[in-house]
């Protein structure tokens, strides 16, 4: 049995996986500060089916607060992290930059100073498939360059990467980042298009679909995603012994350091997934057809080559089947037909 931190537990993945190393017999402690970048009720709905759990426990903690970060560390001796806790979302970092700066560069470096002085045996943390930024080469690959980012989230996700490098190369600490594409599923994020898409057919509103729905993204079941993670907690990070300075390879390092993309692997055009949601909501949905907003990128396609050789991941989810799974969550949730 490991003692596990999961940062932003109240959180759509953080919930999920909370439950899956519950199931599996490991101690949870589960921190949130339960902000209301979206409907904290929804947060509260995840973190009640969590507090009823043997094994797990939950304290109110921003990842900000640094002296809070520090005893909480002092308090549990966790064997390892999942770093799930971030301020989200492209477009929001455009509205509210400080947000990001705040818990995803203040924060992550309260949670790398607690690993380094807890002797954490793993941290592993969400990183983003935004980091590619202006890349167009697809599918994307981890030993890409991921200087262009296109919005401050993209650039604090890189910024992680960096700083979890530092980490790893002065202090020996093991660290993994995952590259998340495009996550959807029961209990997501109201903030994403799934859910926007769902709650405005059923509402009969117009739905926003940017870049006149010319998109395609990498779009990955929850329950996948929490898949990999669980693999990869338990397997530590560890240097590469044929990593060479004159020809950097970005995704691991002689340091205990990884870099992983963890997506779908089969790309799905906008327009498709929301024809698949017309199909399991019964209804045609009414388009507004948008520009490309800033900070966005026209298509995401993970290359999980690496993941799939070091873990044997591989996504097993189709679009259809994960769709409709969240649909019927939700019209549970909501009490609507």
């Amino acid at each position: 049995m490991l003692r596990i931190l999961v940062t932003g537990a109240a959180g759509f993945i953080g919930s999920m996986l909370s439950h899956r190393l519950l199931d599996r017999g490991d101690q949870v402690i589960g921190i949130d500060n339960l902000n209301d970048y979206y409907d904290v009720n929804l947060k509260k709905a995840r973190l009640a089916r969590l507090e009823g759990r043997e094994g797990f426990a939950f304290e109110k903690i921003d990842i900000v607060d640094r002296d809070s970060i520090s005893t909480l560390f002092e308090k549990h001796g966790f064997d390892r992290v999942m770093h799930l806790a971030a301020q989200a979302g492209v477009r929001y970092s455009i509205e509210n930059p400080y947000a990001y700066i705040d818990a995803n560069l203040s924060g992550f470096g309260n949670i790398l100073e607690g690993c380094r002085y807890g002797g954490i045996e793993h941290l592993v943390y969400a990183s983003s498939s935004s980091v590619y930024g202006a890349n167009t080469r697809l599918p994307f690959r981890e030993d890409d360059n991921v200087d262009h980012p296109l919005s401050l989230y993209a650039a604090s996700k890189k910024a992680n990467e960096l700083m979890a490098h530092t980490y790893a190369h002065l202090y020996g600490l093991p660290c993994t980042g995952l590259r998340f594409f495009t996550v959807y599923g029961p209990w997501g994020r109201p903030d994403m298009a799934l859910f926007k898409f769902t709650k405005g057919i059923l509402a009969g509103e117009a739905i926003p679909v940017f870049n006149r729905g010319d998109m395609v993204r990498d779009f990955t079941f929850v329950e996948d995603i929490v898949e990999g993670m669980v693999r990869v907690i338990d397997t530590p990070a560890t240097g590469n012994p044929g990593w060479d300075g004159s020809e950097p390879d970005p995704a691991t390092s002689r340091a205990p350091y990884r870099i992983y993309n963890i997506g779908n692997n089969a790309p799905v055009e906008l327009m498709r997934y929301i024809a698949v949601l017309e199909e399991c909501l019964g209804r045609k949905a009414k388009l507004e057809l948008l520009p490309m907003q800033d900070g966005d990128v026209p298509a995401t396609f993970a290359d999980v080559t690496r993941l799939k050789e070091e873990f044997e991941f591989k996504p097993s989810t189709s679009v259809e089947d994960g769709v409709a799974a969240f649909v019927r969550w939700y019209r549970h949730y909501y009490g609507v037909e």
